[in-house]
């Protein structure tokens, strides 16, 4: 699934509406000998590529006597010469014989099938033409929606605490899906989370779980359209996922009636718990009725907590998998650096570690920017994400990072909430946190779903009694980083990122 996938439900109508038009745009295209130049191009992208991508033979997409239809989705995709893993794949697929193909993340496998299975496609044929299969990710129950489902599904308030990674999404989105009726024209289910990537991927889940039930799902967060709420809003909604303050002033504005709604989650609860929110919890769970149900998922859960259960919850059942704070699967280093070693100790782990994906945290935007650019520099390929870039350049790093187009992202601790991107298996803080929590949380985007994973801290003199804050609150040691790390620490045997798939899928 892709980031813009609640997108693509608000805006079918349109697009059937457009077709004709875009149809008769095409043709007139096809016919100009110059139509390359009238295509609408995406802004290039100048960022610095390594080998794995620009080491080619020098071919081009017309090399290959592709369909000019074709061509130009390939070009307004933003996708300009063949990567080295298409050159090779695309003109033996086009025949018809079978490829065994094994390539990194990010090099370009999805294009390398696609566009040869577009290219041999007859639109004109009513008929499944072509499977892409990928592999599911959930099995079984975690321990995590063995406790919590069964509860949900009878209606009654939940507080739930386990570890990042565990299945928390899936915990609470099964019941949901489960219990609303599909042909009642009604939000029926309420999500609140912090950020607007952590509602993505949530309505990517809800979306993905409900697709045979064929239910409305809508995300809703600051910094996007109003206008397009409003219209969606104007249609069926079942589900609406949503931050605090947009999905409130939507309430206060009578565009989005909850008054028929009586389940609402809270996902990332501390945060949601803490000062920047509550008033605004208050005044939405007293706009919905009073035979609510209220669940409350998290890793940590502050003092507020309580105040929230007097004042909202009904015997809520509580389940607590935090026994070990220790983070299973995750093994803690610190680096003792002076501030200005930090580049060369990073330089030095990226040239020794097995790095499928990281994440570096630095503790202020600033810093994320001035990070990344050192990092590209010494030539690594990387991205960086933070609260204050454009929220559809933000979309953008997200989707390509969480897709492997990106091996190392810099962030601020936007990136710290439920993010889940099971490829990581290596989060450095280049700036160590200021509180436990978000230590905790931090250290959780490593050994997702009992994956393994490694976090190292690099450590300056100042940071020495936070150091020691933080293994007291959480029960944990933070081990001094040996000479050489073992690799069955950190790395899956038999599953790399060049063997995931493309798009993560829970």
């Amino acid at each position: 699934m892709t980031n813009s996938e609640e997108l693509t439900v608000a805006t079918t109508s349109t697009a059937i509406i457009d077709t004709n038009v875009s149809m008769s745009n095409a043709k007139s295209i096809l016919d100009d000998p110059s139509w390359k130049e009238k295509l609408k191009l995406p802004p290039k992208d100048n960022r610095p590529k390594t080998a794995d991508v620009t080491a080619t033979k020098g071919h081009n997409f017309e090399d290959y006597c592709l369909k000019r239809e074709l061509l130009m989705g390939i070009y307004e995709k933003g996708w300009e010469k063949p990567s080295p893993v298409q050159e090779q794949s695309i003109p033996i697929a086009l025949t018809g014989r079978d490829v065994l193909a094994r390539a990194k993340n990010g090099t370009g496998k999805t294009g390398a099938y696609t566009i040869p299975i577009v290219e041999r496609i007859d639109p004109n044929k009513n008929a499944i033409q072509a499977i892409i299969l990928v592999p599911t990710r959930w099995e079984k129950p975690s321990p995590v929606q063995e406790q919590s489902i069964p509860i949900a599904l009878t209606g009654r308030d939940v507080l739930a605490r386990a570890k990042n990674g565990t299945g928390k999404t899936g915990a609470y989105t099964i019941p949901i899906v489960e219990r609303i009726d599909p042909n009642k024209n009604a939000i029926q289910a309420i999500i609140l989370v912090p950020t607007r990537e952590l509602a993505l991927q949530t309505s990517a889940i809800c979306m993905e779980l409900s697709k045979h039930i064929h239910l409305r799902v809508m995300v809703t967060t600051g910094g996007t359209s109003l206008r397009e709420d409003i219209s969606r809003l104007q249609e069926v909604v079942h589900i609406v996922i949503a931050t605090p303050g947009r999905l409130l002033d939507l309430v206060n504005k009578n565009l989005a009636k909850v008054d028929a709604c009586r389940v609402i989650v809270l996902d990332e609860a501390d945060k949601l718990l803490s000062q920047d929110y509550n008033h605004l919890l208050d005044e939405l769970l007293y706009a919905m009725p009073n035979d609510r149900q209220v669940m409350l998922f998290s890793a940590t859960f502050p003092l507020t907590v309580d105040d929230f259960i007097r004042k909202h919850m009904k015997q809520a059942y509580e389940i607590n998998l935090m026994d070990e704070l220790t983070l299973k699967g995750i093994t803690q280093y610190y680096a003792f650096v002076q501030e200005r070693q930090k580049i060369h100790c990073l330089n030095t782990l990226f040239s020794k570690l097995q790095i499928n994906q990281s994440i570096i945290f630095c503790n202020s935007t600033q810093r994320v920017e001035l990070l990344a650019k050192k990092i590209t520099e010494l030539g690594y390929n990387c991205y960086y994400i933070h609260s204050k870039m454009r929220q559809e350049h933000r979309n953008r790093v997200f989707h390509d990072f969480r897709t492997g187009l990106c091996r190392n992202l810099v962030c601020s601790d936007l990136f710290t909430r439920g993010i889940d991107i099971q490829a990581v298996n290596v989060v450095i803080n280049f700036d160590f946190p200021r509180y436990s929590e978000t230590y905790l949380h931090r250290i959780g985007r490593s050994g997702r779903f009992g994956h393994l994973g490694i976090a190292i801290s690099l450590i300056t003199y100042e940071d020495r009694f936070a150091v020691h804050k933080v293994e007291q609150e959480l029960g944990t040691e933070i081990l001094p980083i040996p000479r050489h790390i073992e690799e069955d620490l950190y790395v899956a045997k038999g599953l790399s990122i060049e063997q995931l798939p493309e798009e993560q899928h829970q």
